[in-house]
């Protein structure tokens, strides 16, 4: 169900105008205070972690591309597509000639890329139409753009939903940018579009990692605390609620988190359903599908919530979590879960024992309720994950590993064709080299390679 937009329409056109006339003061002012928190030259080399700067990964390389890059054809039907706008094997993007790229990231529900490079900058490929790549205007740009509304800021981590962009600075704070209607921007408000990043007032601490999902987002500070905000429709910001409200007696709408708010418990839960609060809680990753959340805690603990269809929370039952709820499969030893990613309704998580996936990876068919584990990865070594709708590309050892139903549109890499590849395949050996990070966006595949 799409959630209603907010009655005070004109107020909400009036401020994204004036949100638009002063970006670049906004901005400045936002890099004077970054600084102001962080005046201790030292401070990279402090004992304190909410002194500590945050780094970029370490794997740098090539960013190579396959898919479809016909922005308004994707995702949406009764647009036909240009054969030569879907790559079937994989392409280097000229404009990142030179350019070393330390970080690359979309999600499932996107038509749109951030690309961070080596030093600290951004780049946007992608849709538009919301504002969502943060060059202040919402115009169609075929290629790879700049953005420089946050040059005087080094980014080290980005996550992007449907329609919205985060962006992780090295001081702990986040900028969001983007469609906004449903507050998944975080600043406060729900303006409909803001057009160049704004910062998050997050006043808790320092951010460590961002996540987004199709509207709604995630952000993990320094203490291990998990923060939610957006739309709560399914309970997938884990407040144990889904906002619903009446405006009026034929008209649903939805009470939208328009700022971080923290999610409070974790649960487990009993066969009969009874609910025990789970003690000594740190997250320390997190990933969201279209409408739904999975989270790790420092003790290799997973938690799933949010929308239940298909098996995508792995609680062997179909049904909606609105608080966050242990995972049981991985009770256990040695059974812990170190990394989680999540496409639209499905979700995949590698532990030592293997990769599992549970949920739908298919348009039809039948659905896993509980994980499972991906007997043709056994034995590889594992080191990213990307998601598309349905989709999936692996990056293990010195290998790029992927299949997914039809239609393809290129994503599954170095096929040639548009076939869809229902197991597991390894990419053109003419096109391989050592993937270090794989990511998925609607119908397209992007990968870094070292």
């Amino acid at each position: 169900m799409t959630p209603e937009k907010r009655p005070a329409e004109d107020e909400e056109e009036q401020e994204a105008k004036k949100l638009k006339e002063d970006s670049t003061s906004s901005v400045s002012e936002a890099a004077q205070d970054d600084t102001s928190q962080d005046s201790v030259g030292s401070d990279s080399t402090s004992n304190d972690p909410d002194k500590k700067r945050l780094s970029l990964p370490e794997n740098r390389g090539t960013v190579v591309y396959t898919g479809c890059t016909q922005w308004e054809y994707i995702g949406r039907r009764n647009l036909k597509g240009i054969p030569a706008m879907l790559h079937h094997v994989p392409r280097r993007i000229a404009a990142f000639r030179g350019i070393r790229v330390a970080y690359v990231v979309s999600h499932c529900s996107a038509a749109h890329t951030i690309f961070i490079s080596e030093e600290g900058k951004v780049f946007s490929l992608g849709r538009n139409e919301k504002g969502q790549l943060g060059i202040g205007d919402t115009e169609v740009r075929a290629g790879v753009v700049p953005m420089d509304t946050m040059s005087e800021f080094k980014v080290v981590g980005a996550a992007v939903g449907r329609n919205h962009t985060l962006l992780l600075t090295d001081r702990g704070s986040v900028f969001a940018c983007g469609d906004n209607k449903s507050g998944q921007c975080g600043v406060g408000n729900t303006t409909a579009v803001l057009h160049t990043p704004s910062r998050i007032n997050f006043k808790e601490g320092k951010i460590v990692k961002v996540a987004c999902g199709a509207e709604f987002s995630m952000i993990i500070d320094s203490k291990g605390y998990l923060y939610s905000f957006g739309l709560p429709e399914y309970g997938q910001l884990g407040h144990n609620t889904d906002g619903k409200f009446f405006v009026t007696s034929n008209k649903l709408s939805y009470q939208y988190e328009r700022a971080p708010r923290r999610v409070p418990i974790f649960v487990e839960r009993s066969k009969d359903g009874h609910p025990t609060p789970v003690t000594d809680v740190q997250i320390v990753d997190v990933a969201c599908g279209n409408n739904h959340t999975v989270a790790v805690d420092a003790k290799k603990r997973p938690y799933s919530w949010g929308f239940g269809g298909y098996g995508r929370l792995g609680h062997a039952e179909p049904k909606d979590e609105q608080i966050p709820r242990y995972i049981k499969y991985f009770d256990g030893h040695n059974r812990g879960v170190e990394q989680v990613y999540c496409g639209s309704t499905f979700t995949i998580a590698c532990s030592k024992l293997g990769v599992f996936l549970w949920g739908q990876t298919k348009r039809t068919g039948e659905a896993n309720m509980y994980p499972k584990p991906l007997q043709d990865l056994f034995g590889w070594g594992v080191r990213a994950v990307g998601c598309s709708t349905t989709s999936i590309v692996v990056a293990a050892d010195d290998s790029v590993i992927a299949w997914g139903p039809s239609p393809t549109y290129g994503e599954l890499e170095g096929t040639g064709e548009a076939d869809d590849s229902v197991l597991p395949g390894g990419v053109d050996a003419s096109h391989r080299q050592q993937g270090g990070q794989v990511t998925g966006g609607d119908v397209q595949g992007r990968e870094l390679r070292a």
